[in-house]
Order: structure tokens, then C-alpha cells, then sequence
């Protein structure tokens, strides 16, 4: 009997949708790539995916807070991206991708460039994901630089 509960308490678990993850195509915009500037408001270091928080100042002297989603926290700490580098008031490049609805100041980051010139991989990969180059797992397209910028 034991076993039997236990097997339908697994099927009903399994039925259940894990609401919080999604594939890159799901919510975010291939088509629409985005570059932000601006200085860090807050970090949500959580899981599944860290948010950074950014002021971006747009061409008519107005300030928007945008929300840039990244990797896992485990992902972006083997990545070299510490709570240490994303302190308040650092000044980031972030290019990445809009999500689908414009009318949100959301965002895929690509890649994250700190003020020093360090360049460091932030995004997600996976389902959707665009194969830009970014994403340093990824295997470069035939005469794409790969790795160590040597040509496939």
C-alpha cells in the first residue's frame, strides 16, 4: 500500500509544470538585440537566474531601470562574476537581448563589460538561445573565431 501512495504522490509531482524556468525563446527576443550602459542599482543573486539591475540614461537625458537576467549564481561565480563585481553604482556594459514584449525594460544579457575592460559572459544558454558567439560552451560556426580567437 505504501508503495502504491507513493507512486501516484511521484505521478502527481511529475504532472506539475515547473513554473519559474524557460527557454530563452520563450520570453526573450533574438531579433531585438539591446546595448545598456549605466551604473548597478541592485543584484537579485538568485535562482534560477541572477537579475541585474541597471540605471541606463537615454538619449533625451531620462533614466530607465532596466533588468538584465543572467546565468545561474553557481554559473556566473565559475564565470568570475562575483556579488564583489556587482556592487551598486559599477558601471557596466551589458548587450543582449530584449524580451518579447517591448514594453518591458527587460533584458537577456549577452555579455558583461566592466570598467576595467574585462569582458565576461553573463547569459544564458540553451533552447533559443541565439548562437552569436557569446557564449564561450558553444562551438564556433565555420570561419567564426572561436575560443583563443582562432578561426574555425
Amino acid at each position: 500500500m505504501k508503495k502504491i501512495v507513493l507512486s501516484l504522490a511521484g505521478l502527481l509531482l511529475a504532472g506539475v509544470p515547473v513554473l519559474a524556468h524557460h527557454a530563452f525563446g520563450g520570453e526573450f527576443d533574438p531579433n531585438k538585440p539591446v546595448l545598456l550602459k549605466g551604473p548597478v542599482t541592485k543584484v537579485e543573486w538568485v535562482n534560477p537566474h541572477a537579475w541585474i539591475h541597471i540605471e541606463v540614461t537615454d538619449p533625451d537625458g531620462s533614466k530607465k531601470e532596466w533588468m538584465v537576467e543572467g546565468g545561474t549564481p553557481n554559473t556566473l561565480l565559475r564565470r568570475g562574476i562575483t556579488r564583489e563585481s556587482l556592487k551598486p553604482g559599477t558601471v557596466l556594459v551589458i548587450d543582449g537581448y530584449q524580451a518579447r514584449d517591448h514594453s518591458l525594460l527587460r533584458a537577456n544579457g549577452r555579455n558583461v563589460t566592466y570598467p576595467d575592460g574585462r569582458k565576461l559572459f553573463l547569459g544564458s544558454s540553451g533552447t533559443g538561445a541565439p548562437t552569436d558567439g557569446a557564449d564561450p560552451t558553444e562551438a564556433p560556426k565555420p570561419g567564426q573565431r572561436g575560443r583563443g580567437g582562432q578561426r574555425n
